[in-house]
């Protein structure tokens, strides 16, 4: 082996051991926090548009006959549905009561609106989906009333 070899070998161990260490370091940041900003993100984006839609509701009644035009539904029951979903399911998603529930509704107004409404903000519904696929999947996280729940009900984490 020559030096070069060796000198480049030593840089590539000593790289890979700082990559080592930075990967070990990022995943001693709790994963709790982490779940409770998406629940945060997409819980916020949903109950203000939820908001909007109560500043005016006659607006919002107006976007559901011109612009997102919901086959089977009129414009005012869609309307009232859509509200109700964006005012509670976000607020069950974020305090984390009931969370599976809350992110069962908003993904599938997530999916109706791309499918039906908006099929070109795929890139923005495709992370919305996928927290509410997380929450879904594996629950809301240590920072939920439903954990404190399941342990004072169940004794389970």
């Amino acid at each position: 082996m020559t030096t070069a070899e060796f000198n480049a070998m030593s840089y590539d161990n000593g790289l890979i051991a700082r990559l080592d260490r930075l990967r070990t370091t990022a995943r001693r940041f709790p994963l709790s926090l982490i779940e409770l900003g998406m629940r945060l993100a997409v819980g916020t984006t949903f109950f203000r548009s939820g908001m909007n839609k109560v500043q005016s509701f006659d607006t919002a009644i107006t976007l559901f006959r011109e612009e997102y035009r919901l086959p089977l539904l009129p414009p005012e029951l869609a309307a009232y549905m859509g509200t109700a979903v964006e005012l509670t399911a976000p607020v069950l998603l974020v305090f984390g009561l009931f969370a599976r529930l809350g992110a069962a509704a908003l993904l599938a107004m997530t999916l109706t609106i791309q499918f039906l409404v908006y099929p070109e903000n795929w890139p923005e519904h495709l992370m919305w989906a996928s927290i509410l696929a997380y929450v879904l999947s594996r629950g809301p996280g240590a920072l939920s009333i439903d954990r404190v729940l399941a342990f004072n009900l169940f004794g389970r984490k």
